[in-house]
């Protein structure tokens, strides 16, 4: 028996006219010709309009097109937040590629891993970076990218690496080259790397029809408007700017480029370009409270212009909310990792939380929170049943999220792909509970992820190195409380019998295999517990450090 034909399917099939797949590139083309002479980017005594972005965009996208890059290539970036940083989160999707933002802090050999595996043709290279870039692409495997160099007068240093400096490269494009949107709004947009807790990070796959939603919703979460003023504190690298970059566009704003975070110059930015909006680790924002030359609300009334800022990497401590409002940014909490575009659930304020006194205020605004408006969900589930836990606070299980702003998997690897998706839901690794407003808070982290200042450590891939050390028996690494970065990696080490060595000489030796921001802090030395298996009990490390009280405190 056939099924009865739905009336509402009949002659009514998407065409050009009624159906164009969702694209950020989208928002650019549009501010380019609404608001033509509005200012788009300022950076160091330098600014463009939003035609002109838009004129640059196209023709970097036309000199890349030239080179024969297109649907299926990758372009690696190794930048700061500089004006050809936001360039390109359109010039490389204007050709069909994906854009593979690298993280500034990483070594040598990560980035020659991500270089290989995400397989580049084309790097773009700061000369700050210059050395690091030499010795990845002197490791790399494959075949190498094509190097260009971006130069900023602002930075005196480093030294040209590539075959052409990226103004000839734009200067030689066509400006009225014409974008190549994608196909299916499927098509991958972005590859960003993120901390594996097995050695190689995995490469995040993005696609267009995500980053095109969370750029808006950024916008309704954080209240941008029409013509926001943004401060370009959170670097661009982090899940390409938590979107920043396309949302800026969709809402015709003012992108303050910054090359570095010093409160001097951003306190100075403020006042100056009246800025209205930034995003940031805790670390970001408790370096601003603690400047000597912080403004201050409540002194002579010449404190900075009121400014929102975003929040996430960890709960924002009750001191940091607090210091925050006293220098004139009054913060919103936002959650999320690089697998969901960035934040893609926020802390969302009800009415009568400002009339709170300040602790309570703080402990309403420091948890995980809601979806994201255009994010179908987030809340937190017992992973063996798949139901949600009650909402009574107490109750512990992973926070998982779905929805059109979740990624389309790990590039080259189906297995964890799978194992994310499992049960209809992306698994963050994170334990938390729902408290009786159905508000996510997280308690714990079941992934051996330290977070740092906002930066992803895997514990393994320390613990990979601390046992390459001559002297170490068995070592294990878990996250410790720090009133600066949030958390930091902590290291408990057992010697070999006879064997000796410091504190000193074991982060050293850790320093000299990885990148700085992932060395332990601390050794701590003597036997390390296991079971009768002998496998080590990391909860009792954790619990001897404190490491939950990072997240929850």
């Amino acid at each position: 028996m056939s099924e009865r034909q739905n009336p509402y399917n009949i002659g009514l099939d998407k065409t050009p006219a009624n159906y164009v797949p969702l694209s950020p590139l989208s928002f650019l083309a549009r501010s380019a010709a609404v608001y033509p002479d509005h200012v788009s980017t300022v950076y160091e005594g330098r600014s463009f309009t939003w035609a002109q972005t838009y004129e640059r965009c196209r023709r970097f996208a036309s000199y890349l097109a030239g080179k024969g890059i297109g649907v299926g290539d990758t372009v690696a970036a190794m930048l700061p937040n500089i004006p050809a940083m936001n360039e390109v989160h359109f010039a490389v999707p204007m050709t069909g590629a994906v854009l593979n933002a690298l993280n500034i802090r990483l070594d040598a050999p990560s980035i020659a891993f991500q270089l290989d595996h995400g397989g580049a043709r084309i790097i773009l290279v700061d000369p700050e970076f210059s050395s690091v870039i030499t010795d990845a692409l002197a490791q790399m495997s494959g075949p190498k990218p094509f190097v260009i160099d971006v130069d900023d007068a602002a930075f005196k240093g480093g030294k040209r690496i590539g075959e052409i400096e990226y103004e000839a490269a734009v200067a030689q494009g066509d400006p009225d080259f014409t974008a190549i949107p994608p196909k299916d709004e499927w098509d991958a947009i972005a590859l960003s790397y993120t901390s594996g807790t097995t050695g190689n990070p995995k490469g995040v796959v993005t696609h267009h029809r995500g980053a095109y939603l969370n750029a808006v919703s950024n916008i309704l979460a954080g209240n941008l408007g029409q013509h926001p003023v943004y401060l370009w504190t959170l670097p661009m690298f982090h899940c390409n700017g938590w979107c920043f970059p396309w949302t800026i566009a969709a809402s015709a704003g003012i992108n303050v480029c910054l090359r570095k975070v010093e409160p001097t110059k951003i306190f100075e930015l403020i006042k100056q370009h009246g800025v209205t909006h930034m995003c940031g680790a805790p670390i970001v924002y408790n370096t601003l409270i603690n400047a000597p030359d912080a403004p201050k609300e409540t002194s002579t009334g010449n404190a900075a212009r009121r400014v929102v800022g975003l929040i996430a990497g960890a709960a924002p401590p009750v001191a940091v909310l607090e210091g925050a409002e006293n220098i004139g940014i009054k913060l919103t909490h936002v959650y999320g990792l690089t697998e969901v575009y960035g934040p893609a659930s926020v802390c969302a304020e009800q009415p009568g939380w400002d009339e709170l006194p300040p602790a309570e205020r703080a402990r309403m605004k420091r948890r995980q929170g809601v979806p994201y408006p255009l994010e179908e969900g987030v809340t937190v589930i017992n992973p063996q049943t798949m139901q949600e836990v009650p909402r009574d606070g107490e109750t512990i299980g992973e926070v998982m999220f779905r929805g059109n702003i979740v990624m389309k998997g790990y590039l080259k690897n189906e297995k964890a792909t799978k194992e994310a998706f499992e049960g209809g839901w992306f698994h963050t690794g994170d334990l938390g509970v729902l408290d009786e407003h159905g508000y996510v808070i997280i308690k714990d982290r079941s992934k051996d992820i330290i977070i740092s200042g906002g930066e992803n450590i895997s514990s393994v891939e320390v613990e990979d190195i601390l046992y390459k050390h001559p002297a170490v028996l068995f070592a294990a690494v878990v996250a410790k409380p720090d009133p600066k970065w949030g958390e930091v990696p902590c290291a408990f080490v057992e010697l070999k019998d006879g064997a000796s060595a410091t504190e000193a000489e074991i982060i050293a030796f850790c320093r000299s295999h990885m990148s700085g921001f992932k060395t332990p802090k601390a050794i701590v030395f003597g036997p390390i517990p296991k079971t009768s298996t002998g496998k080590i009990q990391k909860f009792l490390l954790r619990n001897e450090v404190g490491s939950a009280k990072a997240i929850t405190a």
